[in-house]
This record gives C-alpha cells, sequence and structure tokens, in this order.
C-alpha cells in the first residue's frame, strides 16, 4: 500500500508543480557543488556566464569541486559524515546512493521539487521518477536520458585505430580480436600500454568484459554497487553470493585478467590510475574503456591535438535487438541535496534554472559558438576540447539532451536505440530500492575489504587464489548478514507488487 500512495504522490507532484510563486531574489549566496571528474579548461568562463544570467534573479555564485574519480567515494563519504556546508553533491546506484540516503544524509526532495522545481519535474518523464525513488521518495534528482537501466550494458573499449590500421588489423568485432589486437601492441609498439581502464567504478578487465556476458543475466545488486559478490541471475528475485557459490564464467575471467596482466597487456600500473583519461590523450595506451558509446568530440580531439594523426574508434559487443535486455530504468547518476546543507531551497531553485534550456544548454555544452555549435535536431558539435561533455554529473535530462553529432552514425544508432524503454524488459525489481540501514555495520566493513581486494582481483593485478581467499575469510560474514537483509526486502517487494511502471 505505501508504494501505491508513493506512485500517487509522484504523481500528484508532477501535476501541481510549478503552482508555487517564485520568492523574490535574495541576497548573493554561493552554492558548493560537489561532483567528479577534472575540472573543464573554460569551467570557470562558463560559469561567469552562468552567474551573469542569474544576477538580479537567483543571484547564486557557484562553487563547483570536481573530485578525481579515484578518490570519489572516500571524498563525498567525508564530507557527508563530518556535515561539511555542501549545497549539491553527485552521488549513484554504484557508489553509495542508498547507503547515504538510509543514514539520512540526503534531503527528501519531494516537498522541495513541488514548491521550486517545475522544470525538474517536467523535463523527466514519470517513468524516471517512479523508478529513482528511495523508500518511496525522492532521495536525489536521477540525471540521464537512457532507458537501459542499472546496471547497464551499454559501454564501449575505445581503440587506437591509427595504431589498428598501421598494424594491418582489420576492424575490430569480438573479445578475442580485441585481445589479438592488444598483444600485437605489445609486440610492435613498445612504449605505448596496450590496455588500461579509463571510467569510475568496477571497470576492471574481467568486470568490464563481464558487461558483455548475456548468458545468465547476472548483475549486481544496488547492496554493493558494482561489485557481483551479491548478484541477481535470470530476473529470478533470488539474491546469490559468490562466496557460496562461484559462478565458472566469473572464475573464467578472473583467470584470464591474471594472465593478461602477467604477459604485459594490463597496464602495471592500473591500480594507481586515476580513472582519468590522461594516459589515453597523451598517446601512450592502445585500448581504454568508456561507459557510453562512441567517442566523445572533446577526446579525440585532444588525442589528436597531443599525437598528430592519432585517432580513436569505439568497439562494444553490446546486442542491439529489442526484447535481450532487461531494465529496471533505474538512472545511473543521480545530484542530491545533502541534509546539512544551509541553501537546500536556493539549491533546488538553481537545479531548476539549470533544467530551463537555454541555461542547460550552456552549463552541458558551454558557451555556443566558442565551445559548441548546433550540428541540427537533438544534435551538437563540441568545437575543441575545452569544455567536455558532463551534464551526467549534475543536470542531464531527456528533455534537452543532446547527442555528439562528431560520434558518427552508429554510435548514433546506438544511442537512439538505449533512449526507448521499448527495446527492454522490464525487471522483476523495477521499482525497489535497498534500506541498507539494518546492515550499515556490516556493509561499511565489507566496503573498505572490497576496495582492498575486488580491484585487484578483477585486473589480475595478484594471484587471484589468494587474493580471493583472502577476501572471502574477511568478508564473508559481512556479505551473508547483507544477503540476507537483502533478500528478505526483495521478498517483501515481491508480495505486494507496485502499480505498472513501464507499459
Amino acid at each position: 500500500m505505501k508504494r501505491v500512495l508513493a506512485a500517487a504522490s509522484i504523481f500528484l507532484l508532477i501535476a501541481v508543480t510549478g503552482c508555487a510563486p517564485a520568492p523574490e531574489a535574495p541576497d548573493r549566496a554561493t552554492l558548493r557543488i560537489v561532483i567528479p571528474g577534472e575540472r573543464p579548461q573554460r569551467m570557470d568562463a562558463v560559469i561567469e556566464e552562468a552567474e551573469r544570467r542569474m544576477k538580479g534573479g537567483l543571484n547564486v555564485r557557484l562553487d563547483v569541486e570536481f573530485v578525481p574519480w579515484s578518490d570519489l567515494a572516500q571524498r563525498t563519504q567525508l564530507l557527508l559524515k563530518t556535515g561539511q556546508p555542501v549545497d549539491l553533491i553527485f552521488d549513484a546506484p554504484w557508489l553509495h546512493l542508498n547507503q547515504m540516503a538510509s543514514a539520512g544524509y540526503y534531503e527528501p526532495l519531494d516537498d522541495l521539487l513541488k514548491r521550486y522545481g517545475p522544470e525538474i519535474i517536467r523535463t523527466r518523464p514519470r517513468n524516471m521518477w517512479e523508478a529513482n525513488t528511495v523508500g518511496g521518495r525522492i532521495m536525489a534528482i536521477p540525471l540521464g536520458a537512457y532507458q537501459s537501466g542499472t546496471p547497464s550494458n551499454n559501454h564501449t573499449y575505445l581503440v587506437r585505430q591509427d595504431i589498428r590500421e598501421k598494424l594491418g588489423i582489420p576492424p575490430i568485432r569480438t573479445y578475442e580480436e580485441l585481445v589479438a589486437f592488444e598483444y600485437g601492441v605489445k609486440e610492435h609498439m613498445p612504449g605505448i600500454v596496450p590496455f588500461s581502464t579509463n571510467t569510475a567504478g568496477d571497470t576492471g578487465e574481467a568486470s568490464f568484459r563481464f558487461r558483455f556476458h548475456y548468458d545468465a543475466y547476472i548483475r549486481s545488486t544496488p547492496a554493493l554497487g558494482q561489485s557481483v559478490v551479491l548478484y541477481y541471475k535470470n530476473d529470478d528475485g533470488r539474491v546469490y553470493n559468490l562466496f557460496e557459490r562461484m559462478e565458472p564464467v566469473f572464475w573464467e575471467y578472473v583467470l584470464y585478467a591474471r594472465k593478461l596482466y602477467l604477459d604485459g597487456i594490463i597496464d602495471p600500473d592500473i591500480m594507481a590510475a586515476k580513472g582519468s583519461y590522461n594516459l589515453l590523450k597523451s598517446g601512450k595506451q592502445a585500448v581504454g574503456t568508456s561507459n557510453d558509446f562512441g567517442v566523445s568530440g572533446d577526446l579525440q580531439f585532444e588525442l589528436a591535438k597531443r599525437v598528430p594523426g592519432a585517432k580513436l574508434e569505439a568497439v562494444t559487443f553490446y546486442r542491439f535487438s529489442p526484447g535481450i535486455h532487461l531494465s529496471n530504468f533505474v538512472q545511473g547518476n543521480f545530484i542530491a541535496v545533502p541534509a546539512s546543507s544551509k541553501n537546500k531551497e536556493l539549491a533546488i531553485r538553481f537545479l531548476d534554472w539549470a533544467n530551463r534550456k537555454e541555461n542547460y544548454e550552456l552549463l552541458a555544452y558551454g558557451i555556443e559558438g566558442e565551445d559548441w555549435e548546433d550540428a541540427g535536431e537533438g544534435l551538437y558539435r563540441p568545437l575543441g576540447d575545452g569544455y567536455p561533455w558532463f551534464p551526467f554529473a549534475w543536470i542531464w535530462n531527456p528533455e534537452h539532451d543532446r547527442l555528439d553529432a562528431t560520434q558518427g552514425e552508429e554510435a548514433l544508432r546506438a544511442n537512439r536505440f538505449i533512449m526507448d524503454s521499448g527495446n527492454f524488459r522490464r525487471d522483476k525489481l523495477t521499482g525497489f530500492s535497498f534500506d541498507s540501514s539494518p546492515v550499515e555495520g556490516e556493509l561499511t566493513q565489507y566496503l573498505m575489504l572490497e576496495a582492498r581486494y575486488y580491484g585487484v582481483l578483477m585486473n589480475g593485478a595478484a594471484d587471484p587464489d589468494r587474493i580471493w581467499n583472502e577476501f572471502k575469510a574477511e568478508a564473508g560474514t559481512y556479505v551473508k548478514s547483507i544477503q540476507v537483509e537483502l533478500q528478505r526486502q526483495i521478498d517483501a517487494f515481491l508480495a505486494s507488487p507496485p502499480p505498472s511502471i513501464v507499459r
């Protein structure tokens, strides 16, 4: 019954939003915003223009802190748990969204959105709101335009096309061909790292490869983020535990990652990687990873500027067939208002301003004519690399989203495929959110151990048997407690299913 009421309240929120009159312009205040990534070269120019537009209205200063991907979990947890003055902060299901929301670190946004967020609500479809609540409440604003859910498989290997052609290797169509290319780089291109990861979260060699394994629909759970120590399988509503029963394909990929590491294919310094594209942009890496289809124009531009003639191509093993993929329609990125913020109303009013078309395009793509140009309906063309694409971190919505026209028709078709909810089967657990508070202590202990062991395992950076046995011995009890609690909540959810979210 609570979920029925929650769904009804979301519908009411959408229906009545915008009725409240806008407050008078306040004295100038500063909003502190914490998001992931590297600060763009032209960020200051864009902020200056945004603040100029807000004068006489919101009259807000923007203090935007960019946190390196490798430090994101630790840095954001520290900010939240110490109650430091932050007004908007990035979070995600693969990071610690449910954990932080369940522990009370985020302000519920239902009432604030009703009063101050008409554009935030309008620019996201109803099913996006319904599928992205925590405990039936809006605890963070979903950021995205895709319907593929979380975890998703819309990932890409970034391959140096010029090196592939120099080695006389045809276009890559399979994982085996990708590895053969990496070995060719190792043999013929000394000084270039054959493979390293470039993206946040669980993107080690074995785990990235696992994204394209379709046989049993093995997926991570909201309890442990992107780790599959606890996992779902075959959409059966059960929670499985790798410490109790190893999936053969998982271990096969782990062992193969170890072989690649020992053979010098995987970057020997991969565990010190900062989740950036610096190595790839310098021309010293042959294969990287991306959480999106295609190659971004700014990345392509910067590589070519540093290494004349260098070019990246996108290689994915994603299956573009309607009905193959499950989706829970959960977005992969969110922006939240910390409960400790002194500017909650102003934070939502700023985001509402930022979700209006002309302001969205400024913050998403930069200054028109300097950072980007219109490339047709729903498309843009970046002009240089001074303001790379990062709306996923704070404002992304499907209403105003533009695709990068420089990525080519294949990438455009791929992105349009995952924008269409009709291409996905509805996951049995759509609408379910995990309340981690009953196992908060166990989860905290597990996450510290995961940080020590899981990435090493996925990248083959140490003996797999030793790492797995130590990980299991230290984390097994915590994982079992989390599994039992997660299964209990799922059983309760399935016993009283919510209204259909996607028709």
